[in-house]
C-alpha cells in the first residue's frame, strides 16, 4: 500500500493561523437578511467546535483522529437493525443498504458471507420482474432506488450478488423512462431531472446495458448539456438554480457518456471553487446555503472528473499536480466539526448523525486524502486514511471492476 504522508496538524488553521477566526462573517448591527442569520449562526457553531478542538489538542497532539471502531459499530448496527422511527424511509431502503455498506466498504470493513447472503436477498426481495428495483418489496421500480441497489450489490463484489440482476427487463423499463427529448423519467410518470440521467447512465455502464442497445442514450447527453446554467453549475432541468448534488450527477454522467468536453468546464470550474466555506471548510450546495457534510463528495467529488479534462491541457498539469480545491481544510470540517460522539458523520454542528451524511462525509473524506500517489492526511495515524472510492459510481474500485467483467459474460442472460 502507498505510504501517507507525513501528517500535517501542525498546518491545521485554527492552531497555526492567529487570524484564523476573522474569517467569520463579519456581524452587521442592523438589517442583517435572514441568510446572513442564518450563516452568522452556523459560523458560530463552527467556531465553537474549532476553540473545543484546540483546547483538547493542548490534552492529546495527536488529535485529529476518525473515530474509525465509532463508525464501524454505528454503520454495523443499521445493516442488522433500524428503530421505528425509520418507518419514514420505507421507500428508500436500498439507500439505507449503499450508504452503509460504502460507509463500511470505506472503514475497511470486510462483508462476512452471512452479510452478503442477507443483503442480496433483501434487495432481490425490492426487485421487479417487469425490471428495476423499489424501494422496498412491493414497490413501483424507481431509478433512485434502482441506482442504490445496485451500486449496494456491486459493493459487496461477489458475483452471488450480481447473478439476482435482471438484466433484460431492467433494460426494457429503462428505455421506457426516456424522453422524446433525451431528458428521463425517475419512474413510470414521474418527474425528469438530471439525478435520473445520471442513476440510469451508470446502472447501464456497471451492467453493460448498452451491449445490448448501443443507441440507449443518443439523445441524452444534449439534453444534460442544457442543464449547465449561467453560474457555471447544473440545475435538476434545464433553466433551474445550480446545485452541488445535480451538477455531480450531469459531470459524472457526461464523463461517463464521454462528453465532458462539451460542456462549459471553466465555467464549471470557477462556480465550484467558490462553493468551499472559507472558513468552515466544508462545500455549500448552492449560493448563499449553508455548509453542509454531504457536499464534500458532491461538490469534491467533481475535481478528479475536472482534472481528467483539464489534464489535457500540457500546461495545467505543469502548475496543478493536486485537486483544484483545499484538502486539509476539507478534512478539517468533517474530522473536527462533523464527527457525532458515538459513530456516523453529521452535515453541521447542532445536526443529528444519519446514514446518508456519514456515507457522503466518509466519501469526501477518501477524494481528499488521495490525488493519485500523493497521499494527504492531516492525522498522525495511519488508522484514519479510508479506502478509495470510485469518483463517478462512488462505490468501491473493485466492486466496479468486478461487475463490469461479469456483465461483459452475462448481459445477454
Amino acid at each position: 500500500m502507498e505510504q501517507p504522508s507525513p501528517s500535517s496538524h501542525e498546518s491545521i488553521r485554527c492552531l497555526k493561523d492567529p487570524n484564523f477566526f476573522n474569517l467569520m462573517t463579519k456581524k452587521r448591527v442592523n438589517d442583517n437578511t435572514h441568510t446572513i442569520n442564518e450563516q452568522i449562526a452556523t459560523e458560530d457553531l463552527v467556531k465553537h467546535f474549532y476553540e473545543k478542538f484546540i483546547r483538547e489538542h493542548q490534552l492529546d497532539p495527536d488529535l485529529p483522529v476518525l473515530n474509525k471502531n465509532h463508525h464501524i459499530k454505528f454503520c454495523s448496527k443499521g445493516i442488522r437493525h433500524l428503530p421505528s422511527s425509520f418507518e419514514c424511509l420505507d421507500s428508500s431502503r436500498p439507500w439505507i443498504c449503499y450508504w452503509i455498506l460504502h460507509s463500511l466498504y470505506l472503514l475497511d470493513v470486510d462483508f462476512s458471507e452471512e452479510m452478503i447472503d442477507g443483503v442480496t436477498e433483501f434487495l432481490n426481495s425490492c426487485q421487479n420482474e417487469t425490471g428495476g428495483f423499489g424501494g422496498g418489496p412491493g414497490q413501483i421500480s424507481h431509478l433512485a432506488t434502482t441506482y442504490a441497489a445496485i451500486n449496494a450489490l456491486c459493493t459487496l463484489n461477489s458475483e452471488r450478488a450480481l447473478k439476482i440482476i435482471k438484466i433484460k427487463p431492467l433494460l426494457n423499463w429503462m428505455k421506457s423512462l426516456i424522453e422524446e427529448n433525451g431528458a428521463m423519467r425517475m419512474h413510470t410518470d414521474g418527474e425528469e431531472d438530471v439525478r435520473g440521467t445520471y442513476c440510469a447512465i451508470t446502472i447501464a455502464k456497471l451492467c453493460n446495458l448498452e451491449q445490448l442497445d448501443p443507441n440507449l442514450f443518443d439523445k441524452v447527453g444534449d439534453w444534460v448539456l442544457s442543464c449547465q446554467t449561467y453560474e457555471g453549475g447544473f440545475g435538476a432541468t434545464p433553466f433551474n438554480e445550480a446545485h452541488g448534488g445535480y451538477s455531480f450527477c450531469a459531470l459524472a454522467a457526461l464523463k461517463l457518456l464521454g462528453k465532458e468536453h462539451l460542456c462549459n468546464i471553466q465555467r464549471l470550474t470557477y462556480w465550484l471553487v467558490n462553493k468551499q466555506m472559507r472558513f468552515e471548510g466544508g462545500f455549500q450546495g448552492r449560493t448563499n446555503k449553508l455548509v453542509d457534510c454531504c457536499y464534500s463528495f458532491w461538490q469534491a467529488g467533481m475535481f478528479p472528473i475536472i482534472h481528467s479534462v483539464l489534464m489535457m491541457d500540457s500546461e495545467y498539469l505543469q502548475d496543478n499536480q493536486n485537486w483544484l480545491f483545499d484538502r486539509q481544510s476539507l478534512q478539517e470540517y468533517i474530522l473536527i466539526c462533523c464527527q457525532a460522539d458515538y459513530g456516523g458523520i453529521i452535515d453541521k454542528p447542532g445536526k443529528n448523525r444519519d446514514f446518508y451524511h456519514t456515507c457522503y462525509g466518509l466519501s469526501g473524506l477518501s477524494i481528499s486524502q488521495y490525488f493519485f500517489d500523493n497521499i494527504l492526511n492531516i492525522c498522525s495515524n495511519e488508522e484514519s486514511l479510508l479506502s478509495k472510492t470510485h469518483p463517478l459510481f462512488n462505490i468501491c474500485f473493485e466492486g466496479a471492476l468486478t461487475a463490469i467483467n461479469y456483465f461483459k459474460d452475462h448481459t445477454a442472460l
